[in-house]
């Protein structure tokens, strides 16, 4: 047995079994991911579908992606990979993908306009070391590297990775304990450190997503813009009121299937209200 700890959880693993993740293992007292390198999705996307809106727009990114993930949403639109019922039918559907292989991918597509490799679809981070050894080569090609998360690791991890990482889009889902804890099954203090530190480090957008009933309140939202507004850089300069901030719209999905979309007008008034703190602020799936 041994202990990871990559998030909040620090799961105790036993030999040869997994933690909450569903992709770190215990080999011989020694924890890894047994994704690593397996991608189960690949595709060379507008940089805007990751989403990021003041990052290298009208362009295109290689985007990767593998199965596992550690937080547990009930409304996960890609349920089928980040929550596999079986790790090991997962690993059979994957196709391994090495970081030099991958690099060498990103360069080639060059000629479609790609500018680098999107590490997404599921959590990225639960595999970190992939993530760290690819975009090292990466970055070594002239390329660049974002990362798409839902922002559950410790600071040691985002260090680990920081250097070759020039944007990250970051799910803030929220902006209660309830919400985080009972729902996602997250931890919304790990979340808001990573943050806090992610943005001394890259550039960084974040992704909230409005679930009816959930987190779909003025306060929450208030509250949420200006704690933002309030993150400071690597300067200590306050600059959070230029983080851009994607408010999105929920369709059902998963096991959350007992409500109805987001309404259209609930997104705009959040948005409204998160601009009174924020310079840009957009809407998505409306």
């Amino acid at each position: 047995m041994a202990e990871c700890n990559v998030c909040f959880r620090h799961c105790d693993i036993k030999e040869g079994k997994y933690g909450f993740c569903r992709v770190r293992t215990c080999d011989s007292g020694v924890i890894h991911p047994v994704n690593y390198g397996m991608a189960m999705s690949l595709a060379l996307d507008p940089i805007e579908k990751k989403p990021f809106a003041r990052f290298r727009p009208g362009t295109r990114i290689l985007s990767v992606g593998s199965y596992g993930c550690n937080l547990q949403c009930p409304f996960c639109q890609n349920h089928e990979i980040s929550w596999p019922d079986n790790p090991d039918a997962a690993d059979e559907m994957s196709r391994f993908i090495s970081p030099e292989e991958l690099s060498g991918l990103a360069a080639y597509w060059r000629k479609e306009g790609n500018i680098g490799v999107a590490f997404t679809y599921n959590e990225p981070l639960v595999a970190w070391e992939y993530v760290r050894d690819t975009a090292r080569l990466v970055k070594e090609s002239g390329m660049v590297n974002a990362l798409v998360t839902n922002g559950t690791a410790d600071s040691w991890v985002l260090d680990e990775i920081a250097p070759y990482i020039d944007a990250m889009n970051i799910d803030l889902k929220g902006f209660s304990e309830h919400y985080y804890s009972d729902v996602l099954k997250g931890s919304l203090d790990m979340t808001k450190a990573f943050i806090s530190r992610a943005v001394r480090l890259c550039h960084v957008e974040l992704t909230t997503l409005i679930v009816p009933g959930e987190n779909d309140s003025d306060d929450e939202m208030r509250r949420l813009s200006k704690w933002v507004a309030s993150l400071t850089d690597a300067d200590g300069r306050t600059s959070g009121k230029d983080i851009p901030l994607h408010i999105s719209r929920f369709f059902p999905r998963f096991h959350m299937t007992d409500r109805k979309p987001t309404p259209v007008r609930t997104v705009y008034r959040l948005a409204d209200i998160a601009r009174e703190y924020l310079s840009y602020v957009y809407t998505g799936n409306c």
